[in-house]
């Protein structure tokens, strides 16, 4: 009986932990995917302020 109740207990730990590997890994997932629309939000940003930057200065020129 008590051997049993280790067993289950061993099993569920090991469930527990499968799934918490798993939720990890779709963390870390999602983690790579916010970085990399991250950074192409600030290239975006980086091109939309030099454009602004050198239209302001044609606008000084004329």
């Amino acid at each position: 009986m008590f051997k049993e109740r280790l067993e289950q207990r061993l099993q569920a730990l090991k469930a527990e932990f499968k799934a918490g590997q798993d939720m990890l890994a779709e963390l870390e997932a999602k983690q790579a995917s916010l970085r990399e629309t991250m950074l192409r939000i600030s290239g975006a940003i980086q091109v939309l302020e030099e454009v602004l930057s050198e239209a302001e200065g044609e606008t000084e020129n004329n």
